[in-house]
């Protein structure tokens, strides 16, 4: 009979009294890539490495009347055969993506935990052979579409309406780890695997701004790498990091105006009112002031962070909190910035 922790490396589910074992070690090995938020609100979608969605309840785990049980996912379901790197929510579907394909699930039917996926969709990749990771996947609400980015280095744009993919950009020369929509104009922003942040345009399905932020002397850090794993942007703004350092830039002209002082790769980073937040390596989810000071370090249950996702649908104000996964089975729920209120676990 093969191990435990062979099973679990494997998704495969032992028989008789090894069941405890098989789970214990399966949440000793987690780590959670992924999260969105349901369209009410109300719930939290968690994707880890065994291809396991859970969904949590954020209103009863934040209720006053919550128990420990509250903090348990209402919900677990099989959706990939290898890990789920990538989630978004549309008004009525949740969106998942892992090795080579996304998959559409309705929200409506996933909380009465009837769990099957509504279609699948794969890229048009080169070869039949070819099965790359989707890294990222964007919303583009004006035009109802989808892009998605991994393995192939490419960013390829599905039709939300018919499912089917439109175009594929390319200009990476390796994989491509994140994307980023400027909402006033219709571009999109990705960073990847070769050191670059490529600006593209989707009238014209062109790219137009290329920046190479290893070369910029004080971003570099040859040591870390090149690799571009977070961006997000804010109108004429843009920060980013990864094997470089966390840098803000205006993006009119490619200059970089800030570099935070931290020494630990970033892998997830996002805009908030106006403060920066960061997450990566090490426990901490890092608030920054535009300036480059940093505000606050909260520190988490997890040892390294991959994910940070904002709540903040005005249909449950509620609800608005802030959480960070990565690195172990627990989803870290901040009440407020200044510290962890209580964890999510699988």
């Amino acid at each position: 009979m093969p191990s435990a922790l062979f099973c679990a490396g494997l998704g495969l589910r032992p028989a008789g009294g090894k069941i405890e074992v098989f789970q214990a070690l399966q949440r000793l090995h987690m780590t959670i890539f992924s999260q969105s938020v349901s369209p009410c609100g109300k719930f939290l979608a968690a994707g880890n490495n065994y291809g396991q969605i859970a969904i949590f309840s954020l209103s009863a785990a934040l209720s006053s009347e919550a128990k420990e049980e509250s903090k348990k996912p209402v919900v677990t379901f099989q959706a990939h055969d290898g890990p789920v790197y990538c989630m978004v929510s549309t008004d009525r579907h949740l969106l998942s993506a892992g090795d080579g394909e996304v998959k559409a699930w309705l929200w409506a039917e996933i909380l009465k935990k009837g769990c099957k996926e509504l279609w699948r969709r794969q890229p048009p990749y080169r070869t039949s052979l070819e099965v790359p990771e989707i890294n990222a996947l964007l919303l583009v609400p004006k035009e109802n579409s989808l892009i998605l980015a991994g393995g192939d280095c490419q960013l390829h744009t599905m039709d939300l309406e018919t499912g089917t993919f439109t175009r594929a950009l390319r200009g990476h020369t390796d994989y491509i780890h994140c994307l980023a929509l400027r909402e006033r104009s219709p571009e999109v922003l990705s960073g990847g695997e070769d050191g670059t942040v490529r600006l593209w345009d989707l009238r014209s399905a062109q790219e137009v701004q290329t920046i190479e932020v290893y070369k910029h002397e004080e971003c570099s850090r040859p040591h870390n790498g090149r690799w571009i794993g977070c961006l997000a942007t804010d109108s004429d703004w843009m920060v980013c990091g990864g094997g470089p350092a966390l840098t803000l830039w205006h993006l009119r002209s490619s200059t970089p105006t800030t570099v935070f002082p931290m020494r630990a790769p970033q892998k997830h980073v996002t805009f908030y009112q106006d403060l920066i937040l960061s997450a990566g390596q090490g426990r901490c989810v890092n608030q920054w002031q535009l300036s480059g000071e940093l505000k606050a370090q909260v520190p988490g249950s997890s040892p390294g962070l991959l994910s940070l996702s904002l709540n903040q649908q005005p249909a449950a104000p509620e609800c608005k909190v802030l959480t960070a996964a990565g690195n172990s089975c627990r989803v870290d729920v901040f009440t407020n910035l200044g510290y962890r209120a209580f964890s999510l676990s699988f």
